[in-house]
């Protein structure tokens, strides 16, 4: 922005006052990108199902491995996602049958806050139930109780709502998806058909656009939403672009081209933001490029005296979905995950270049333990010839001597052990999550310690 600002003796002279006004618009602008991107995110998602893949409220997509989830943002292709989408108020209140067995899943709203959880940690715990949600304002008594529902609230009329069935068996998983009921409560005696799409083959990118399209977006969901207490200085804000409550989105020429300035800038500050984390004791090991990626303790987004902002802002610009068993104390239960985004020197990840990674023997999951590439730019699976981005402990690998593995990235093929080899682009940057399934205490005491991404070849990046 223009500094050239000029003062009269305490105060700013005429000519400066609307650069000024400018640079605060400019500045607003981008601390509203990084306040609205878990609502961004979701509201794109969404609309991938409903124009892309052909969804409706309440209909679910089943996304299967590399192809399936590659439009999503840190998706994990080990395990399929069961996700859908629900609009509380095309619907009222909604009715989700979960079938009894190896399932995990929940429901969020659109600022992503975990408002139930279903399967084997919810409250059901494995052996099904009947949940229903309302809309904001609408009461419940014990009666939905009593007719054997789990009952609660929402504060949005938009949600979330996502599942995996985690039995071994590939078939048992296909049926346990099929038996999930979604319906409206008013039609509950009729219990319609729940649809069940698959993307199939289609490309589609289900993270916050970029341009105009953003503020688009979040204009639309501004206007279909109850505003919440903590949110009211930032709707302000918003009402000061030409973002209204209760109109639509017409911005002049000046509010296009400083919106327009903001996401691109906003968009830097989010990735300083989650790529070079300044948290305090974001680091699991102190001595290593291993960052929590939660960095947030709870879903509720809320501390004592604070809501959360630049953590929030950090995990919903590269990742989408928060639940509290991604943050679970307790061994061998929930997941672990930590993010590397610089080799051992603190330089970016070049997909010019080669690495090596070290894993030491006996990784700490008592279920299974992955390793995923991720292109920096989308934050989504890394295209590459290979159609493969993970490297997995359900995966044939070849294994050390001494029960460690070494892991490789780079354009080309190694002559060895290819089958641990991960393929990146010579003109991206990329990064990794390690995710541990079933975290153990030695993730926990930090006995067990994961090397760093070692440089091993340099080349130019070729942008």
């Amino acid at each position: 922005m223009n500094n050239t600002i000029q003062l009269d003796g305490e105060l700013p002279e005429k000519e400066s006052v609307g650069m000024l006004f400018t640079e605060m618009d400019f500045y607003q602008a981008t601390q509203l990108y990084l306040w609205s991107l878990p609502l961004v995110t979701f509201a794109e998602w969404q609309r991938v199902h409903e124009e892309i893949f052909g969804a409706k409220s309440g209909d679910l997509v089943t996304y299967r491995g590399y192809e399936d989830v590659s439009g999503i943002i840190t998706a994990n292709a080990t395990t399929p996602y069961t996700i859908g989408f629900i609009n509380l108020e095309e619907t009222g209140p909604m009715v989700v049958e979960i079938p009894k067995g190896h399932i995990a899943g929940g429901f969020s709203d659109f600022w992503q806050r975990e408002l139930a959880i279903v399967g084997e940690m919810g409250p059901d715990g494995g052996k099904g139930g009947k949940y229903i949600v309302f809309p904001p304002g609408m009461d419940y008594d014990d009666t939905y109780a009593t007719e054997g529902y789990y009952p609660f609230s929402s504060s949005m009329f938009h949600l979330f709502f996502g599942l995996r069935a985690l039995d071994p068996d590939p078939s048992v998983c296909k049926t346990l998806i099929k038996e999930v009921k979604i319906y409206p409560y008013a039609e509950r005696k009729a219990k319609p058909t729940t649809h069940i799409i698959s993307p199939a083959g289609k490309k589609y990118f289900a993270g916050p656009p970029k341009g105009l399209l953003y503020w688009k977006t979040l204009q639309r969901m501004i206007r279909s939403e109850p505003v919440e207490e903590r949110d009211r200085f930032f709707v302000a804000q918003l009402d000061n672009l030409g973002m209204h409550k209760e109109s639509d989105f017409h911005p002049t020429a000046y509010q296009e081209e400083l919106l327009m300035m903001a996401v691109g800038k906003g968009e830097f500050m989010a990735k300083a933001n989650a790529f070079r984390k300044r948290f305090a004791d974001v680091r699991h090991w102190p001595e290593k490029q291993w960052d929590y990626v939660m960095v947030m303790p709870t879903s509720s987004q809320r501390a004592t005296d604070f809501d959360y902002f630049f953590e929030r802002a950090s995990y919903f610009y590269e990742a989408v979905t928060f639940s509290e068993a991604m943050v679970s104390k307790t061994p061998n239960v929930g997941q672990a995950y930590l993010g590397s985004y610089t080799d051992q020197n603190g330089e970016w990840l070049s997909g010019a270049n080669t690495y090596k990674l070290h894993m030491p023997p006996n990784p700490p999951a008592a279920n299974f333990w992955s390793i995923t590439v991720y292109d920096i730019a989308t934050r989504c699976l890394i295209q590459n010839e290979e159609r493969r981005a993970d490297i997995t402990s359900r995966q044939e690998l070849a294994w050390n001597a001494d029960g460690s593995i070494d892991i490789y990235f780079g354009p080309d093929k190694p002559a060895e052990h290819s089958s641990n080899w991960v393929q990146t682009n010579n003109e991206e940057h990329w990064f990794v999550y390690l995710r541990l399934y079933g975290p153990m205490e030695a993730y926990f005491d930090k006995s067990w310690i994961m090397d760093d991404i070692t440089l091993l070849a340099k080349e130019a990046l070729v942008l």
